[in-house]
Parts: C-alpha cells; structure tokens; sequence
C-alpha cells in the first residue's frame, strides 16, 4: 500500500474564474516564449561554449537526461575560465563574504542624529548579514551562479523567500534562476515588476506542495512513484485590485499563482509584500527586455577561437606525428618503431628518400589565438585584473592610480548590479525578516519618519569607486614634495589635513578598521613622541650645558683667587 492511498480521491473543481486566471496565464505565458525565442538561441550557442550545463534548457519543452553530456562542441576552454574569474570578480567586487559590503542608514539625516535609530540599524545590518550568510540560505553557491549566468546570458534572477524547515527554523532560503526557466515583463520605467517561471516537477513533489489542490491527472504517477517530471508556471505580477487596507492576499501589492499545465489548473494563489525575485541585466539594447552579457558581446571572438583551436591541433599533431612524403618506387613496409631498421631508406648519393609533410606555421596559429583570448579576457574583466603580473613593483600612488582606473572601467556596468539585483535583494530581505519578527522593533523617531531607509554600499566597488579622490590626494601631496625639495619650504605642505586624509584613504583601500590607531591613541603616540623628542633635545643639549657649566666654574674661580690691593684701616 502507498503512503499516497489516503489522499483525496475527488478531483478539486476549478471555479470560472480560477479556469479564467488559468488561461490567462496560459496565453501571456505563450506570448513570452515567442519573444524570447531569439534570445534563447543565442543563449544555446553562448552556452556551449562557456558553460555547458545550462545547454538544452532555454527552448520550451526542451528536456535533457540529467547526466547527458554537453561539452562536446567545446574545443577551447578560454571562454570558461574567464567567466568563471568573472564571477569571482563580480563577487570579491559586490558580495565579498569576508566583509560587510553594506551597511543601512536612514534616509533623513536628522532622523540618523538618534542614537537609538543608529544602533537599531548597526543592529540589523548585522542580523541580516549573519541571516544572509547561514549555511541553510545556500547564499553564497546561489549568488555565484547567478554571476556565471551574468556573464553567460547577462540576465540574473534570485528568488529569495522564507526557510521551509521541517523543525520550524525561522530564516532566509535562496534560489538562482536559471534562464532556461525565467520569462521576464518590464513597466513603463523599464523596471522588471512581473515574471513567468517555467519548471518541472515529479508528482511527489507536486503532492508536498499543493496536497489540497492535487491534480487527478497526477495520481496515478503519485502512486507509481514515477519520476516523470510535469511542467508548471509561477506567474508573479502586480496587483490590479490592491488595497492596503485588506489584510488578505488583496492587501498584498503583488499576486502569485501556480498553474498545472496539463490540467490547465490553478493550484495555488496568493501574494507578496514585497517582489519575491531580484532581477538584473548587465547590459540593454534598446526595446529588448533582457540583457546581454559579457559572453554575448564577444561571441565572434569566442567562436573563432573555437575554430582556431581545431586548426592548431591539426597542426601539433602533425608536427608530433608527421605525414610521410616517399618516392612511388619507394621503400615498402617503412617501419615508425623506435629502433626499427629501415633498408633503402638513403640513396647512393646519401640522400634521405623520405621526406615529412610541412604542417604549416603553428607559432602564427598561436598568436591568432591570444589575440582573441585578449579580447575574451577583457569583456570578462579579467584583464584589469592582472596587475601585479605585469608590474610588480609599483609605488603606493601607483597602486592608487591602477585602483582608480579600474573603478573608472569597472563603475558603468558593475555599478549597475548595485542598483538592479543587490537594491531590491536587501528589500526583499528585510521585508521577510521583517514579516517573521526576526528584527528589533523600530525606534520611535525613525518609526514617526515612515522607517524609511537607504543602503550604504561599502564593498571593494564602492571603495574603487572613490579612489579617484585618493588618487587626486597622493598625486597633489606628490608634486607639492617637489616644490618642498625645490624651495626648502616645508610649510607648503601645510595645506594637506593628513589627520583626515589618512583614515579615509586607508578606509578606501579596505584597511580593517581595528588595524588603525583611534582618535585617543594617536593623541598619546603623539605626546609620547614630543615627550622623547623633548628627552634627546636635553641630552643632546647636555654636553654643551656641561662646558658653559664649566666654563662659568673655572671664571668664578679665577675671579675668587685674584687678591686686591690692601686698603689701611681695613681689617
């Protein structure tokens, strides 16, 4: 007997507007394959060259066997490598988990002068954090397959939603998107407020999320235990009948439903308070929904590498295996075995019969293919990334100048991940911690505000960013050096305020703040300093003290030793 047999065996009916909702769903889902279909044959050809999992999976209806292998059109594994050092840079520069690479702070300054709203956001920025960074959130694996598929495809999703544990954990639970699954719709300012995900499920899995509204269609692979994966849609769009006042699902700004496509039924509605999924592009075209990545961009780079690479092993494997040229009344049965003895092979004269096939110029070959790997390593970033290889030495200025450059390239379209994916990301988070009662009860001057809040980016992007400033610093206080040299005028320098330069360069550099001295321990270094200075000007001092000491000695004894004349009268 099945675990399954106790299920109710009455299909659930489908009301006249749950069928309506359905169809609707149905055909703007139909409507969106149709758009995208150009992107998605550009993204198979993108994938079976940088990232071969994701091969098979953006064409509706397209199903690969889990395990089938994908790397069979593969020949160069550049345009891999480097979009994943593209993600690793697109993690180190926006999400580095060594560090905190945001920070919370009302919108109002005057609001930020209370000491109960400052520590009420320290408070839950480190909340968040250690939420974020859980090891049942899967962050970190998630978050990074959404930069590989920002460089594949320039498109991320992240569905972010409460943890289902069967204990009764409270927290945060992350999900990638995979393109293949994810149909998206723009508003009027271009910002993505609806989706269409299209995915597949086992009939054990639908039956543990939806046993009340379990399809007929399903049950007798349910009870099989079949593994035959069904197809479903999870439609998020905003609300046409909001109210805020209503505490059901009609007071939520964004309605969801589950659809059956089989059945053409709704198994699930409801809504969000806030847009479950973070969305991103890196980069648009004018009048399309999706971007386009790095990977997309140097396409014809890619493929020609691909080619080329196919050329340059023909080419190593007949120099290391070459083709033999003999005379047609040649030798017969020529022998290739080390050691092998093979008569005739010289003529009377002492010349060779056989000859080898000339493979062509492999060193050309070679410089072809790094002139497109150059190509492919900058539209990933990697590039920039390659400093210290090609200048070890440097000076601090210089290494502050290299710094501001990168920020500079880096700032146009990484910025944009700030605004697009970790923007509404942070939203997300703290409305669902927020909503399970995970944070501290706001202080009442930022509750009277409206809670309004912004998000302070602090992470290695942000730090470049603003390296241009560092840079501007050292490069005055260089040329003002000169000057000093030049004059022997060392009050030019007296310009520059170090006591405030200093830490802000160093904060900018992601100098770790207990690695600097505070406000109170610069002061008593100082004093300490004048105290030992004032110490080696007296001993320094002493041997000159010693001979005025002398000196003024020896004249009070020569002037006490000297004898007057002697007056009468006088005693």
């Amino acid at each position: 007997m099945s675990e399954y047999d106790t299920f109710a065996a009455a299909p659930v009916g489908q009301t006249d507007r749950e069928m309506q909702v359905a169809e609707g769903v149905l055909s703007r889902f139909a409507e969106a394959v149709t758009y995208r279909n150009s992107f998605a044959q550009q993204w198979e050809e993108v994938a079976s060259l940088v990232l071969p999992a994701h091969r098979g999976t953006f064409m509706y209806g397209a199903y690969s066997t889990p395990g089938d292998k994908k790397t069979d059109q593969q020949v160069d594994a550049s345009g891999m490598m480097a979009l994943h050092r593209f993600a690793a840079i697109c993690d180190s520069l926006l999400t580095p988990r060594n560090s905190r690479w945001h920070a919370l702070s009302a919108n109002d300054e005057y609001v930020m002068k209370d000491r109960a709203t400052r520590l009420w956001f320290e408070d839950t920025t480190r909340r968040l954090f250690r939420y974020r960074y859980d090891p049942a959130a899967n962050f970190s694996s998630q978050n990074n397959a959404n930069f590989e598929q920002l460089g594949a495809f320039g498109n991320i999703g992240m569905f972010v939603d409460r943890q289902y544990s069967v204990r009764g954990r409270k927290g945060l639970r992350y999900r990638s998107l995979p393109m293949g699954e994810l149909f998206l719709f723009e508003n009027h300012q271009g910002l993505v407020d609806e989706f269409i995900r299209w995915f597949r499920l086992t009939a054990r899995q639908a039956y543990e999320l939806w046993p009340d509204k379990f399809p007929e269609k399903l049950r007798e692979p349910l009870l099989k235990g079949s593994l035959t994966k069904y197809d479903f849609l999870h439609h998020v769009a905003p609300r046409k009948t909001y109210d805020p006042d209503r505490l059901d699902d009609e007071g939520k700004p964004y309605k969801s439903c589950y659809v059956f496509m089989d059945g053409r039924t709704i198994l699930q509605e409801g809504g969000y308070n806030s847009f479950p999924a973070a969305i991103s592009r890196y980069s648009q075209a004018p009048g399309e929904v999706y971007g386009r990545g790095p990977a997309m961009l140097v396409l014809p780079a890619l493929k020609t590498l691909n080619a080329q690479k196919r050329t340059f092993l023909k080419q190593g494997h007949r120099a290391a295996d070459p083709v033999l040229l003999t005379a047609d009344d040649g030798l017969v049965d020529f022998s290739m075995k080390p050691g092998a003895l093979n008569k005739g092979g010289w003529s009377s004269d002492g010349k060779p019969l056989v000859g080898v096939l000339p493979t062509g110029d492999i060193q050309t070959s070679e410089e072809m293919m790094a002139v497109e790997r150059s190509t492919i390593n900058d539209a990933f970033l990697v590039s920039l990334f390659q400093i210290l290889e090609e200048t070890p030495q440097m000076s601090a200025t210089e290494v502050i100048e290299r710094v501001n450059e990168k920020g500079i390239l880096i700032a146009p379209t990484m910025g944009r991940q700030q605004s697009e994916y970790l923007g509404p990301l942070i939203d997300r988070e703290l409305d669902l911690l927020s909503d399970m009662g995970l944070l501290l009860p706001m202080p009442p001057r930022l509750k009277e505000a409206g809670g309004s809040y912004s998000v302070v980016y602090t992470s290695p992007l942000s730090r470049a960013a603003r390296a241009q400033e560092s840079a501007g610093f050292m490069r005055s206080v260089e040329g003002v050096k000169e000057l000093v040299n030049i004059t022997q005028d060392p009050s030019l320098l007296d310009r520059f305020n170090f006591d405030i330069a200093v830490p802000e360069i160093a904060e900018q550099q992601g100098v770790p703040e207990n690695w600097m001295s505070s406000d109170a321990q610069v002061a008593a270094k100082r004093e300490n300093r004048a105290q030992a200075q004032a110490k080696q000007q007296e001993i320094q001092a002493m041997p000159a003290q010693a001979a005025m000491m002398k000196a003024q000695a020896a004249a009070q004894k020569n002037g006490g030793g000297q004898q007057g004349p002697s007056q009468p009268g006088v005693v």
